[in-house]
């Protein structure tokens, strides 16, 4: 008897067809779904989990947050719990089998084989008639893969799973540990409690010291002086000096010049230049390009991918690799496209290039996110449908020649000053035929040295500097990533955290007033900066590479905490004025229309948001709030009395009874 232990249902189904030659049925075992068939004269059954089936925590006793000394949850070893009881049953019914034959077919990577020895640990507490244990590798859920895996089954890594042992371990402890002392010395617990960790923390502080840049910029005045300009078309040229931070200097050139109507062209250049392709998409490029180019944010753009990759249309979107494996069928998969794409495959094939475009970085356990299958479009909603031919036409690009561009430079003399002039035109497309690139053509005419050309006008421009850019869910992503914060696994989960914890609002990411006060507190400490955490992940690496215990590396997470719980209990008072003070502040919307005190945002016993005045219980003005959703202060108050807060996008009074 062989039972396969898949990660989700839903690649358990897909497997289990596989395998079966679409025979399989759908039994139940201890209320869990699960699929039987016969393959080799032997029976087969497959199992879909829903992830993790064991998680860790804490003892009982150590749970309540307030009567715990922190520096005890340090140096507590957490305690594993089976989490889902109906799947362990179901695990448990296979107790009885004789000469049962295992094959773990979960994702492959840490988590993906941690979660498969959870099962399998499982089931060799309850069954001692296993005969062998297998690990099924795949980075794509088609038959011929699937297939191959299956006639190619190792050993599961157990160094790899150590190394997601170890990573729930040290965000366990550190996460607890931490979260208790900021959200106790906030005072605020239950639902709303605050939280930080060893990624989240720095994490955050990119975002907020980033809105300090933004938030004490202040803009300098600078002059520009552009001529407006025509042979044939239209275009614009600017004094070879750029930026005036002198307007006298400026102005003497303007009014000096301002009447000017011939320019005579001093020089002119064409370059010619080749623009490759994008390489093919990682886990990063990939939520980056989904952030900015699809507006989709990064954890919905990876929960699309999963789904897509578990439905077999394309590989796995949790990978490192930009470079194609040699055994991967490019053009196999090229003509797969052409159901769907038969316009852009025949320009694709028209214009291949000899070797398809490859990145930095590369990888043995999984290769780039491509597309595997094509989907029935009409089924799919329209971010799937979106996010799939994002990475199609990705695909698709990567196997395409240079783009080529021509560079034209011109120099112009307008009244014995000289003005510079560089348009950008596309000579051959190349990929960019197909791949979407925010990317418009700045075109000058073609000139020759010496001929004269009509000015239309000449302007001088008061301009202001700007400020650095707030971060996007995509720039933050390859921000950390180049600190080496978090993993291709894990950084749109903390992104998705801060979002939860109203740490950060707004398509481009704006920090709330508490995450200025968490980030204030943990500034002068290691916890705040990448350097420790991304030591932490190269530690993690090392225990998957076998040159590290997890032990080892678990405990001197634990000694690099305990410094910095000191550090924290140093200044633990300071820390608590700090903290209240400033979530009274975020959580202050406006002023009682009954009694003129402040209305503050509350959550009651069950964990529901409303608003409250603080002149409660003698004043009893409330107002209800979607418990779903972010909310930003606007700082406008409604005719009626009542505040306007910006709830997911849009003003709204919050009064129900508004007759305004």
């Amino acid at each position: 008897m062989k039972l396969v232990i898949c990660e989700k249902w839903k690649s358990a189904t897909r497997i289990a067809g596989i395998l079966s030659d679409g025979k399989a049925k759908k039994i139940r075992r201890a209320g869990i779904p699960l699929y039987t068939f016969s393959r080799g004269g032997e029976e087969w059954f497959v199992l879909g989990l829903k992830g993790h089936i064991v998680s860790i925590d804490f003892p009982e006793e150590l749970r309540e947050w307030e009567s715990v000394p922190l520096e005890k949850l340090v140096w507590t070893q957490p305690i594993r719990i089976v989490s889902d009881e109906k799947i362990d049953k179901a695990i448990r019914s296979f107790s009885d089998c004789h000469d049962l034959d295992i094959i773990v077919a979960t994702d492959f990577d840490r988590e993906g084989e941690l979660i498969g020895l959870e099962a399998v640990e499982l089931l060799k507490r309850y069954n001692k008639g296993i005969r062998s244990i297998k690990r099924a590798r795949f980075s794509t859920l088609t038959r011929d893969e699937i297939k191959r895996a299956f006639l190619n089954l190792t050993d599961i890594d157990l160094n790899l799973a150590r190394s997601a042992e170890a990573r729930q371990v040290i965000d366990l402890v550190w996460g607890a540990t931490l979260t208790r002392f900021i959200s106790l010395s906030a005072e605020r617990k239950g639902k709303d409690y605050l939280s930080i960790g060893r990624v989240q923390s720095p994490t955050l502080s990119l975002i907020v010291e980033r809105e300090r840049e933004i938030r004490s910029f202040t803009p300098k005045p600078y002059w520009q002086i552009v001529a407006l300009l025509r042979k044939g078309t239209r275009f614009s040229a600017l004094h070879h000096e750029g930026n005036f931070f002198e307007e006298k200097v400026a102005r003497e050139i303007y009014d000096r010049i301002k009447d000017e109507k011939i320019a005579s062209v001093e020089s002119y250049e064409e370059i010619k230049r080749k623009e490759p392709p994008p390489h093919p998409f990682d886990t990063t490029s990939f939520l980056h390009a989904a952030s900015n180019i699809l507006g989709i944010s990064a954890p919905r753009a990876m929960d699309i991918a999963e789904d897509l990759y578990m439905s077999g249309w394309i590989s796995y979107p949790r990978t490192d690799n930009t470079v194609y494996p040699k055994d991967i069928p490019l053009l196999k998969v090229l003509e797969g496209l052409s159901r769907l794409y038969p316009r852009e495959v025949g320009i694709v094939k028209s214009k291949l290039r000899k070797v398809p475009s490859r990145g930095k970085k590369t990888s043995t356990d999984h290769p780039p996110i491509y597309p595997v299958g094509t989907p029935p479009l009409e089924e799919l909603d329209d971010q799937h449908r979106k996010v799939y031919d994002l990475i199609a036409r990705r695909f698709m690009a990567t196997l395409m020649k240079d783009s080529v561009v021509e560079i034209r430079r011109c120099r112009l003399i307008i009244g014995g000053e000289t003005f510079l002039a560089e348009g950008k035109v596309d000579v051959e497309k190349g990929w960019k035929e197909i791949y979407p690139l925010r990317d418009r053509e700045r075109a000058i005419p073609k000139m020759k040295e010496g001929e004269e050309v009509d000015v239309l006008g000449i302007k001088l421009l008061r301009k202001l500097t700007t400020p650095p850019k707030r971060y996007t869910q995509g720039s933050l992503i390859i921000e950390m990533e180049k600190l080496g914060l978090g993993t291709k696994s894990t950084r749109h989960e903390i992104i998705r955290k801060l979002y939860e914890r109203r740490y950060v609002t707004g398509s481009r990411l704006i920090p709330t007033e508490s995450a200025f006060a968490v980030v204030d507190v943990i500034r002068p400490y290691d916890i705040s900066k990448p350097e420790m955490t991304a030591h932490l992940e190269k530690e993690m690496d090392r225990i998957a590479e076998g040159g590290k215990s997890k032990e080892e590396v678990i405990e001197e997470s634990r000694k690099l905490l305990e410094k910095v719980l000191r550090s924290l209990r140093e200044d633990e008072e300071s820390i608590r004025k700090a903290l209240r003070s400033a979530i009274r502040e975020q959580s202050r919307v406006g002023r009682c229309p009954v009694c003129g005190k402040d209305l503050v945002i509350r959550f009651s016993s069950s964990g529901k948001r409303f608003i409250g005045c603080t002149g409660y219980p003698e004043c009893k003005v409330t107002y209800p709030l979607p418990q779903k959703g972010f909310l930003e202060k606007t700082g406008k108050t409604c005719r009626c009395g009542a505040p306007i807060l910006r709830i997911g996008g849009k003003e709204r009074c919050v009064n129900p009874d508004c007759k305004r």
